[in-house]
């Protein structure tokens, strides 16, 4: 074949080719989050429904059209949920529709979506978390604040801490060659 006979052979792009938007989900007591990391986004339109998520918008430069449909593992509220859009990405904050509820996934189905994944960095283990925990960190707080030059506070005495004689590490460095 010619290079014009290939070139008729081939179907034409289809003008807005749909593909799902890379996104990565991580868990809180009260709310799921959900960042679809999508560059320059117009259009943006989120969906919330009771069980489901629709997110859609068109990203980069070449206005490639994002769609991603996810059914979601349990109920959450839609009129307490919302999305903001950044330059880089789409965060949604879905209120969860029974707070403390654990989501072990995002989705329903527990097929492997190459789309998704879980948000290590903002990842939080919140059922292990106890108000004693809190309690032990605010009075490990208090006492590091206190912890000033201002107060008197009893150190133990440490040995030749009042000296002023001279330690090894006074004296001069030699000079490199």
């Amino acid at each position: 074949l010619t290079t014009a006979a290939a070139s008729e052979a081939r179907p034409p792009p289809a003008p807005f080719t749909m593909q799902p938007a890379s996104a990565k989900w991580y868990d809180r007591r009260d709310y799921v989050f959900i960042e679809f990391c999508v560059e320059d986004s117009k259009d943006v339109n989120v969906n919330f429904e009771k069980s489901k998520l629709t997110f859609s918008c068109l990203g980069g430069r070449d206005h490639f059209k994002h769609l991603n449909e996810i059914d979601l593992f349990h109920c959450i509220d839609p009129n307490d949920s919302k999305h903001k859009r950044t330059d880089r990405s789409i965060l949604c904050c879905l209120r969860k529709g029974e707070s403390g509820q654990s989501w072990p996934r995002l989705t329903k189905q527990r097929a492997k979506l190459n789309w998704l994944s879980v948000d290590f960095s903002n990842w939080k283990d919140w059922e292990d978390d106890s108000d004693e925990d809190m309690s032990n960190f605010d009075r490990f707080s208090e006492m590091m604040n206190n912890m000033g030059g201002d107060e008197d506070v009893d150190l133990p005495e440490v040995d030749g801490a009042d000296d002023d004689s001279q330690d090894s590490d006074d004296e001069k460095m030699p000079y490199l060659e």
